[in-house]
């Protein structure tokens, strides 16, 4: 199982990017757990200074806007 942490304050991109991490997992049968941090506090720690961010297994992968389909796939098969 992916552990997946979804970094931001909890705005429309945030929760869409929520939403496309859950269906690019259910689209390649991956198992994931997805906590969602909307601490600014918590959010530092991970040296994101732009939202919504993604960390997949404790590692940062993407930071601000919306990530693209191809790119959320290949990370989450990684």
């Amino acid at each position: 199982m992916k552990d997946v942490k979804v970094l931001g304050p909890g705005c429309k991109r945030c929760e869409a990017t929520e939403a496309m991490v859950k269906s690019a997992a259910s689209k390649l049968g991956i198992d994931i757990k997805v906590e969602k941090i909307t601490d600014y506090a918590e959010i530092a720690k991970f040296g994101i200074a732009s939202t919504p961010g993604i960390v997949i297994d404790g590692k940062v992968v993407h930071a601000g806007g919306l990530p693209k389909e191809d790119a959320l796939e290949k990370w989450l098969q990684a």
